[in-house]
């Protein structure tokens, strides 16, 4: 197949670089044709592959792309939906939604006020008057007129899409309950980085410990994580430490938290590529505390390759990897409390037979999770909607 693939840019070193960093040499390498599409002018370090780069132009012409030809596209974030739709004219297109992209006005599907819950609504005009007493993302009229509108765009190209590729089955019934065909939607799972996956083992004298990986935001729930290591470690009557690695804007503030509650806490710095990963040898738990419905959470399979199984708020597409008392523990996550993460700690760390048995359940998850088995079902995908036709000579 000749497969474009269409993304904002392609040198941003987001989490959906990382997915394109090893699904275009991957289709390539099955045999694949790959050109790229991109809005920006920007270069593609991370793209090394000598394929074909267009830049959408600003009047939404793609005439070089139509010249090149290709049998599918595969789309992935892009700001100006200009491209899309000029897509859709031109190649069987396939979209891979990577969050709430036409099924929420702020992306983040979670109400914000008076307490912080998952948001389940349908989108559409009560959004836009439960936006500002919910709290459903930054308060100001003109970005919420403004998001609104993309969103709606968004949602309008639902139909005009030949397949929806998402990372989990929550995923799927949101669109499906946003009016998307459900046999247009594809669950498509994330996969665990390259590498081994082995337990990288945990001294059996060293105190219990709780990590966090991740951007420290509000929506990442670190402040309940703080609170919930401190009402476990008086459930176990042993102090619990808690490592975080990361930076964002709530940092200090989880940091006096800590502090408050005598939880012995290190705050570490954004570690780039892997070296974010050696925090986590020697730790028993990884916590993904999220109050928003994370579209996946990849971050428990990364954690996963070392041996280290998870205990999060079951919300969101998180349930897709983690399976409670296989590799880790769920929360009941509507809303998410402090209390309920803490039961869930607490429980690991008062069974070491059972915290070994998720250690092992940890590892066969992630290394189940493959590159190979994605992409397996994403040929399947793309293939699926692919128009037989002859290409010119010498293309």
């Amino acid at each position: 197949m000749r497969i474009l693939v269409s993304n904002d840019g392609f040198d941003d070193g987001g989490g959906v670089q990382s997915y394109l960093d090893a699904v275009v040499p991957g289709l390539a390498a099955r045999g694949h044709t790959v050109a790229l599409l991109r809005r920006d002018d920007g270069h593609t370090a991370h793209m090394s592959g000598g394929w074909p780069v267009f830049t959408a132009a600003g009047d939404g012409s793609l005439s070089t792309v139509k010249d090149w030809a290709p049998d599918v596209c595969f789309s992935h974030n892009v700001t100006d939906l200009s491209s899309d739709r000029a897509l859709t004219g031109i190649a069987p297109v396939v979209k891979f939604m990577h969050g709430y992209f036409g099924t929420c006005v702020s992306g983040q599907k979670r109400f914000g006020w008076p307490i912080a819950r998952p948001c389940d609504r349908a989108f559409g005009p009560a959004c836009l008057a439960l936006y500002g007493p919910r709290r459903c993302g930054r308060l100001n009229a003109a970005t919420l007129m403004r998001d609104y509108a993309h969103a709606s765009a968004q949602q309008q190209l639902f139909d005009r899409y030949d397949a929806i590729v998402v990372a989990s089955t929550h995923m799927k019934r949101e669109y499906v309950a946003n009016g998307a065909d459900e046999a247009r939607v594809h669950v498509n799972a994330l996969f665990a980085p390259d590498g081994p996956c082995e337990d990288a083992g945990t001294d059996p004298s060293s105190p219990p410990t709780v990590a966090f990986v991740g951007r420290m935001t509000t929506l990442k729930g670190g402040d309940l994580l703080v609170h919930a290591v401190a009402i476990a470690s008086a459930q176990i009557g042993a102090a619990i430490r808690l490592v975080m690695v990361g930076d964002g804007p709530q940092r200090e503030r989880w940091q006096h938290l800590a502090g408050r509650l005598k939880v012995a806490s290190t705050f570490v710095p954004w570690q780039r590529g892997d070296d974010r990963w050696q925090w986590l040898r020697g730790v028993h738990l990884l916590a993904v505390p999220s109050t928003w419905p994370e579209p996946f959470g990849l971050v428990g399979l990364e954690a996963g390759r070392l041996g280290v199984p998870a205990v999060a708020f079951d919300v969101g597409g998180i349930g897709q990897w983690l399976q409670h008392g296989v590799n880790g523990y769920l929360a009941p996550g509507d809303p998410p409390r402090a209390s309920a993460l803490a039961d869930a700690i607490a429980q690991a760390f008062r069974h070491p037979d059972d915290l070994a048995l998720l250690r092992a359940g940890a590892v066969r998850t992630a290394r189940e999770a493959t590159l190979v088995r994605h992409l397996d079902r994403l040929d399947r995908i793309l293939s699926s909607v692919v128009v037989p036709h002859a290409h010119p000579a010498g293309r």
